[in-house]
């Protein structure tokens, strides 16, 4: 018989573990771009209006913008003003997207295999950044970050959840391992079970699957890994607890 884990038993992300985390992240990001042809960029993914290069173009902008510090304040502002008034992580993409649509599919590689672990080990020492508040929506509803937790946690879990993309969208298999993709789960149903506060049991499916559980006597949930994370992120639909979501 399985035993649940309770979810207040997960342990938080912390460094340097969430640099690790981010650096295989990274890692396994560029592996699935190296192995697509040139027809397989073109193919449109789960975000409506990004194909899989635009993806890329977006996920190496992100590893840029958190490579350098100068790189960073010129992203900021630039995401800023395209953004309008608008939210700032639309804008923000929406400039890396288009400074990096002249790159060759070579060259967005080549810039990924620097950028990534660097990017990694740069948000790992950004002590003085990990306590300046941010805004971000969420589900409709406007939330107060910090720094720490978008260095942490949220950018690991963008590129994590745009590689289930591109694989999805080029028909390749996401690599999965207990290890890495499974404690970034893990960290995501411990999130979801803060966020909505009631008891559940949950059997999540697949090679990075397990059974968590809080209080008693609420919602059995029986769905597959992969796509609890993707309908949490707003990329399917979910009912009951699973219109919950959770930032990515």
């Amino acid at each position: 018989m399985i035993t649940a884990t309770a979810v207040e038993s997960i342990p938080a992300l912390v460094r340097p573990e969430t640099v690790e985390l981010a650096a295989t992240s990274n890692k396994r990001m560029l592996d699935l771009l190296s192995s697509l042809d040139d027809e397989e960029w073109g193919k449109p993914t789960d975000c409506s209006l990004w194909d899989v290069r635009a993806l890329a173009s977006h996920v190496l902008g992100g590893m840029e913008a958190f490579s350098a510090h100068r790189e960073f304040m010129r992203q900021m502002r630039a995401g800023a003003k395209a953004a309008g008034g608008g939210e700032f992580v639309d804008g923000l993409t929406s400039v890396q997207v288009r400074e990096y649509a002249g790159l060759t599919h070579r060259e967005v590689l080549a810039r990924m295999a620097v950028a990534g672990p660097r990017s990694a080990q740069w948000r790992g020492r950004r002590r003085f950044m990990r306590s300046i508040p941010m805004a971000n929506s969420v589900g409709g509803m406007k939330e107060k970050w910090r720094g720490g937790y978008l260095f942490d946690v949220i950018l690991t879990r963008d590129t994590w959840m745009h590689r289930v993309d591109i694989a999805r969208a080029t028909g390749r298999p996401v690599v999965l391992t207990p290890d890495h993709d499974g404690r970034i789960v893990a960290d995501v149903v411990a999130e979801w079970a803060r966020r909505h506060g009631q008891p559940f049991t949950l059997h999540l499916d697949g090679p990075v699957g397990g059974m968590f559980a809080a209080g008693s006597g609420g919602e059995d949930i029986t769905i597959d890994a992969v796509e609890f994370c993707r309908i949490l992120s707003g990329r399917a639909i979910g009912a009951g607890l699973l219109t919950t979501e959770v930032p990515f």
